[in-house]
């Protein structure tokens, strides 16, 4: 079992990873990486987004806002938003 401390590392890893790769090499990332993929990732995220808003680094704190928007989607934890005109 992994402590909380490693498996944050674990989740600060796949977000790097995410930053650095090619473009379009998300999914891919995504896909080898689902053991990590649960509400606290997204949090993380969401986490480090903040930060880099602070910090100045705003093309990556939406890319990482982005990311995960659509993974809270594919895991469920985000309601679809329907636009009723």
């Amino acid at each position: 079992m992994m402590s909380p401390e490693e498996r944050q590392n674990q989740y600060y890893g796949l977000i790097e990873q995410l930053l650095k790769c090619e473009n379009g090499k998300e999914p891919e990332i995504i896909e080898s990486n689902s053991e990590l993929l649960d509400a606290d990732l997204i949090k993380s995220m969401m986490q480090v987004a903040t930060s880099f808003a602070h910090n100045g680094n705003e093309e990556g704190a939406k890319f990482l806002i982005h990311v995960a928007k659509e993974l809270s989607k594919q895991l469920g934890f985000y309601p679809e938003v329907t636009n009723k005109e």
